[in-house]
């Protein structure tokens, strides 16, 4: 349900516990303009919503995560002093504010409970983690004395943890033994597939153990490969979870809390229309490419749009996320080049209301293959001149985003990436890429649902042309080239990928589950020999629990063959 004003809102008992929560993104490192917005926020809790506490996400003043900046002594200095300062500015009002502390000579992620002008209390996270981009270890301490404690907040005792301490049943029992009639939990935990429903059964069987309502607030926004979803919830002290706030979207949550009954009621919450696993999707790397682009400075993006499907849905992402008058796809042709793949990228452009640049490849290719020719004399064509395509085509795109500004976005999935299907400084030129985390059929299943749930444009047939989709996947680097000349199929080959590369299988256990042993064999001999490409690629949104660069890190040198 949605409300507009608190004067909108019904009468409560006094001793119920009115909570807003700042499920809003706060961009790391800018202490200054996070303190200013922060001591707004505070107030606007107080005086718009009739708050008695508001709630910021884990590491809210510094921003999450801010990984190495935590080395910087001026850094912790900095958001020391801006903590001080808002404290002096916390009047009328209980805020609970996540920031990095430095005490004693170590570091630890903290949450400080502010009122009446001063730090009432902080409590110091325990259950540190160490996946998904965090290393938390490397940067911060546990201090297992003297954080934990229950304040009283307008006569209702509240537990405060942070993150991953909810993880800890022992932490949540802790607290209500010590009196806590609530939970308030500050969190940064990154997006990724069917993360909802695993937080909703740890919400469910936390409340229902302590027997105490719980009230989880999550970060929202992009910070480099790591999306947050947000997605904040509550829970009754029955076990009831109530619907979650809506994904990657900033908004204001209030909450009125009954510490007799132990149940929650909604004031203002908007909730998810469409919680599937491709909305989701969707709508997170849309807020990555464009959290992305502001953070880092870039008002347009430039990609290659070939007529394939990667392309084409990263096309139909930019533009939603920038505006389409902020987007610019260039054609680059060559003699493999069909008729239908430039057909299509006049199609997809011209719904969408993208301007459409055509760069031919031909005389530059030439050029090179003119400069090569008395050294290759000897040598038979191979995958060599066909990379020297793609890696024009990088030459111009980098020169168009040099020469006009505005990032340059690469297209390449998952399944690409893994086996090596992606030329180093050709196509994986960019920086930022936007599908990285996508297999092949997954960006298919994507495509289908943007033309279909997602909603189709007027006078169009999607927003991603039928054709792109229908059309077997190619490179275009020699003539009638598919991509299954080279690869299996790709139902096949993301199914031997996601044994080989999520559920970390061996070699055995996939060819013991129904798959070819060759064919395994070689698409782990793919997978190994790809890593040096994988390091050097661009950055995008993690969205599985696997995602290359963020979660799967593996030496480029090495010799386990299983």
């Amino acid at each position: 349900m949605q409300l507009d004003r608190v004067s909108e809102m019904s009468n409560v008992p006094a001793r119920n516990l009115r909570i807003a929560l700042a499920q809003f993104d706060f961009p790391v490192g800018d202490i200054d303009g996070n303190h200013a917005r922060i001591a707004r926020m505070i107030a606007e809790a107080r005086d718009e919503y009739g708050a008695d506490v508001v709630v910021f996400p884990e590491l809210a003043l510094s921003g999450c995560p801010p990984e190495g900046l935590l080395l910087r002594p001026a850094f912790l200095r900095d958001c020391e002093q801006a903590l001080t300062a808002l404290a002096a500015q916390c009047q009328g009002i209980v805020a609970v504010v996540g920031w990095p502390q430095a005490l004693g000579g170590v570091v630890y992620n903290a949450a400080s409970v502010l009122a009446d002008g001063k730090v009432r209390h902080t409590h110091r996270k325990h259950e540190l983690r160490y996946e998904a981009g965090f290393d938390e270890l490397r940067y911060f301490s546990v201090d297992l004395e003297g954080s934990d404690a229950v304040v009283d907040i307008n006569g209702v005792k509240t537990g405060i943890l942070i993150g991953e301490d909810l993880a800890s049943a022992e932490l949540a029992a802790g607290l209500v033994k010590a009196g806590a009639e609530v939970l308030l939990v500050a969190s940064a935990s990154p997006f990724e597939h069917e993360k909802h429903a695993q937080r909703d059964a740890l919400l469910s069987a936390r409340t229902r153990a302590t027997g105490v309502g719980l009230v989880y607030l999550n970060l929202v926004g992009a910070q480099d490969g790591l999306l947050f979803d947000g997605g904040s919830v509550v829970a009754d002290g029955d076990g009831t979870v109530h619907p979650a706030a809506a994904a990657f979207t900033d908004q204001w949550l209030v909450v009125d809390y009954d510490p007799d009954a132990r149940r929650f009621l909604p004031l203002q919450w908007m909730d998810d229309g469409d919680e599937s696993r491709d909305a989701l999707t969707w709508r997170g790397i849309v807020r990555g490419i464009r959290d992305y682009c502001g953070k880092n400075g870039f008002k347009t993006a430039w990609l290659g749009l070939s007529g394939g499907l990667d392309s084409a849905v990263v096309l139909a992402l930019a533009a939603e996320a920038l505006g389409a008058e902020n987007v610019t796809a260039v054609r680059m042709p060559s003699r493999y080049t069909a008729e239908l793949s430039n057909d299509l990228a006049e199609e997809q452009c011209r719904a969408l209301g993208v301007k459409l640049l055509a760069l031919p490849i031909e005389k530059p290719f030439q050029a090179y293959l003119e400069t090569l020719a008395e050294t290759f004399a000897d040598k038979a064509p191979d995958v060599t001149e066909e990379n020297l395509q793609s890696r024009v085509r990088g030459a111009l795109m980098m020169a168009l985003a040099n020469k006009f500004g505005g990032l340059l976005l690469t297209t390449g999935n998952k399944s690409e990436y893994a086996v090596g299907y992606a030329t180093i400084y050709g196509d994986m030129c960019g920086g930022y890429a936007p599908i990285k985390d996508l297999y092949k059929t997954e960006v298919f299943a994507l495509a289908r649902w943007r033309n279909t749930v997602g909603g189709v444009p007027a006078g169009s047939d999607g927003v991603i042309p039928p054709g792109v989709i229908a059309r077997p996947p190619s490179a275009e680097l020699r003539e009638n080239q598919k991509d299954q000349d080279s690869l299996p199929p790709y139902d096949v080959l993301d199914g031997i990928l996601r044994r080989l590369i999520e559920q970390e299988q061996s070699c055995e256990e996939i060819i013991a589950a129904g798959f070819s042993k060759e064919v395994v064999e070689r698409v782990a001999r793919l997978v190994r020999s790809g890593e040096w490409k994988r390091q050097q690629a661009a950055i995008g949104p993690k969205l599985s629990p696997r995602a290359f660069g963020v979660e799967r890190r593996y030496p480029v040198s090495h010799a386990y063959r299983r």
